[in-house]
């Protein structure tokens, strides 16, 4: 609820006055959701350090567009022109990736989990690293309640992409092996 209304107060400060402010000014709305230098502390909410830019790019597009529905994401992002979409997908790419929590994860877990990584071959479009590459996004050291949440969402087909890929790969994992694997990317090193 706190990033909507500061969202909502925060679309003025983005649309209007965007000449007279660097991309970093116009930007300082974003962090209240997405953290502060773009590595989230909220729920749910999706760290953006480290992205890639053109797959930040297309996020913010597929937003502008309500391709991709969250309604205060979809109201930040209507006014921004294609150049405004550029430099922030630009700007995001510059921001620090997130850390991963400090312990190495339940090695368990971690082992379960990296098989499932090589049953469904994520780290071939996300990388071996999971740093992602021009319009895959890094995933690595998300925060674990976005990665579930977004998996989740990819198998029930509530969440849409840009091509149908990741709802593919999704149809045979289970709940409880999507919990495995955001727990494992979340520890990403």
């Amino acid at each position: 609820m706190r990033c909507m209304i500061v969202a909502a107060l925060a679309l003025a400060s983005i649309a209007f006055p965007a000449s007279a402010e660097t991309i970093q000014e116009r930007a300082v709305p974003c962090f209240a959701c997405h953290g502060e230098q773009g590595t989230s502390e909220t729920e749910n909410t999706p760290s953006l350090g480290g992205q890639q830019a053109p797959y930040a790019l297309i996020q913010l597009f597929m937003f502008r567009e309500k391709l991709r529905t969250f309604e205060p994401m979809n109201e930040m992002a209507k006014p921004l022109t294609d150049d405004d979409l550029r430099a922030f997908s630009d700007f995001i790419a510059t921001l620090p990736k997130p850390v991963p929590p400090a312990d190495a994860g339940d090695q368990v877990r971690m082992a379960k989990a990296q098989a499932l990584v090589q049953q469904n071959r994520c780290n071939t479009c996300h990388n071996t690293d999971f740093s992602g590459k021009e319009n895959v996004p890094r995933i690595a050291s998300q925060r674990e309640d976005y990665l579930a949440k977004t998996l989740a969402e990819y198998k029930d087909n509530s969440r849409h992409g840009y091509d149908a890929t990741m709802a593919d790969v999704m149809q045979t994992v289970t709940k409880e092996q999507i919990a495995d694997l955001a727990y494992y990317i979340a520890h990403v090193r």
